[in-house]
């Protein structure tokens, strides 16, 4: 999925400076961004104050929509880089096809790991015959710099390793969580991993002190170290934890995001993660007026043109708690 925000502005993200040492429980309120015709979503990162979890750098949350009669998700063409895509769901189905010549229906729990590298560019629609409800998040990945010039690639695991205790599963979707490891592709020490809490649950989910997390609600309610956390909102914890108790009220769908916080600091705008605004500025006249991305073949319609670029320069700044 794509920042289709027209009015998209540069954000400095990274840095230890934003990184919060401590337990901490922060809740996030979302922002309401139009993504096409017919898909609303709520964003969650960058969010003001709270740029990134780890290597985690956007979260978008969305449905669950009733797509019966509409088109559903229809997100042309668009460039990346720098970055890693997550596209997860709980219901419907998503066609992904990439200027590399992937082309993949990804379902529910299952994995579609777009790795951006130098440059890549690709489409994200709901089939023609699809299912009547279209629920997900999509997250980016940002790369650091040892692999962030990586060849462009695709990958989709259909099935993913978990962890279970009693009223809870635990899909791990990157990275590792109690001795359980994705199979998609990681560049920096981070952790993804889905959450079916069943009502009345109550779980201790053990956790590694030196990340930082936060806790996306996808459905249900649930209580996260003692806050209720609800469908669309995100608590941010901080670092210094070795556990997290978990309790729901009812069925509930949850998203764990960590990792190492991340030590470089970044330019995110639109949809490229850069290192300075003049290379920001490039890779958008290269979309516009090059080759560099590629060509995303067999979408029926045209490629998305980029916004208009604030023309200033962004200079990093950092924040310690």
């Amino acid at each position: 999925m794509s920042n289709l925000d027209r009015q998209a502005v540069p954000s400095v993200c990274g840095g230890r400076g934003f990184v919060v040492a401590e337990p901490v429980r922060e809740l996030l309120s979302p922002r309401r961004v139009q993504l096409g015709e017919s898909t609303e979503v709520r964003r969650l990162l960058p969010n003001l104050g709270r740029r990134m979890v780890g290597a985690w750098a956007f979260v978008d949350h969305y449905g669950p929509d009733d797509i019966a009669d509409e088109p559903g998700m229809q997100v042309p063409p668009h460039p990346h880089m720098g970055l890693q895509t997550v596209s997860w769901l709980h219901e419907g189905e998503v066609l992904h096809r990439d200027s590399t010549g992937s082309l993949a229906t990804i379902r529910p729990r299952e994995l579609g790991l777009m790795t951006s590298g130098r440059a890549i560019s690709h489409s994200e629609e709901s089939p023609k015959q699809h299912a009547r409800f279209l629920h997900g998040a999509q997250l980016w990945v940002a790369l650091p710099e040892a692999h962030r010039t990586v060849e462009p690639h695709f990958q989709h695991h259909a099935g993913l390793p978990q962890v279970t205790a009693p009223g809870l599963t635990a899909t791990v979707v990157l990275g590792t969580l109690d001795g359980a490891t994705s199979p998609g592709t990681t560049y920096t020490p981070i952790v993804g991993a889905d959450l079916a809490l069943a009502r009345g649950a109550e779980a201790m989910l053990p956790l590694d002190p030196d990340f930082e997390y936060a806790v996306l609600s996808m459905s249900g309610e649930a209580h996260v170290d003692g806050v209720p956390v609800l469908p669309g909102s995100m608590l941010y914890l901080g670092c210094g934890r070795s556990e997290l108790p978990l309790r729901a009220e009812s069925d509930a769908g949850l998203m764990l995001l960590g990792g190492e916080p991340f030590e470089e600091e970044i330019v995110m705008w639109w949809n490229f993660i850069g290192r300075s605004h003049e290379e920001i500025e490039a890779a958008r006249t290269e979309w516009m007026e090059s080759s560099r991305f590629g060509e995303v073949k067999g979408y029926d319609g045209g490629r998305l043109p980029a916004p208009a670029l604030p023309p200033v320069a962004l200079k990093p700044r950092g924040r310690v708690r």
